[in-house]
């Protein structure tokens, strides 16, 4: 089945809705599903709203379960890869489906599965791919060595009709930039849960940065 098949086409808004208005995404490696619960705390009461589960650790689904099961949190999968990640990562409560790539079956099966897909894009011709699939909301990444807001705007320019969320080499300086671009839905970034908080259990600190986060990225 291709990306351009009978099935249904998952709209950008679907991602919309699912953010609800959330412009900040973290994106989170999670060494061990033990420190689950503490981040998905910390998150939320730093007033995050969403965040993605990378699939880059052997506890990556266990703990993307765990974080969903929190209720403070919209919790989706990142760095999905195959069709069968897909569905590991919605069975185990993924919302939203991220991937650093274009890949036809990843997109087929979010939208057999009924969730919103954002496939990574670092050119016009894959943006193009994406558009032609049925999608307007991709993964501008790695958005910094791409170019950041440079590339962004050379993307948006010629098409108005796709939103995007940059993600990859972004700190808390450069967000506001990112965010004020009409064409940016929210901004990924990991700054604020690097391995090194996990690692020492610092999760004042990821409430402490997240909320700093969340108050720069709110109108």
């Amino acid at each position: 089945m291709s990306a351009t098949s009978g099935v249904r086409a998952t709209s950008g808004n679907d991602l919309t809705a699912v953010l609800a208005g959330a412009r900040l995404l973290p994106v989170l490696t999670v060494p061990s599903v033990a420190t689950a619960g503490f981040l998905a705390d910390a998150l939320a009461a730093g007033g995050a709203r969403c965040a993605e589960v990378t699939f880059r650790t052997p506890d990556a689904e266990q703990a993307l379960k765990a974080m969903a099961a929190h209720g403070g949190l919209t919790v989706g999968a990142g760095t999905v890869l195959t069709a069968e990640q897909a569905e590991r990562a919605v069975a185990a409560g993924a919302r939203f489906l991220v991937s650093p790539g274009f890949d036809a079956e990843v997109i087929d099966r979010g939208r057999e599965l009924g969730v919103p897909v954002v496939p990574g894009i670092a050119t016009a011709t894959e943006l193009m791919r994406a558009l032609k699939a049925g999608l307007d909301t991709v993964k501008l990444f790695p958005a910094e060595p791409l170019g950041g807001t440079r590339m962004l705007r050379a993307l948006a320019a010629p098409f108005p009709q796709a939103r995007f969320v940059p993600t990859g080499g972004i700190g808390p300086d450069l967000m506001p930039g990112y965010l004020s671009h009409p064409a940016v839905l929210a901004v990924g970034g990991s700054w604020m849960v690097t391995s090194g908080h996990l690692e020492r259990g610092e999760y004042a600190e990821i409430r402490r940065l997240t909320a700093e986060a969340v108050e720069r990225s709110t109108p």
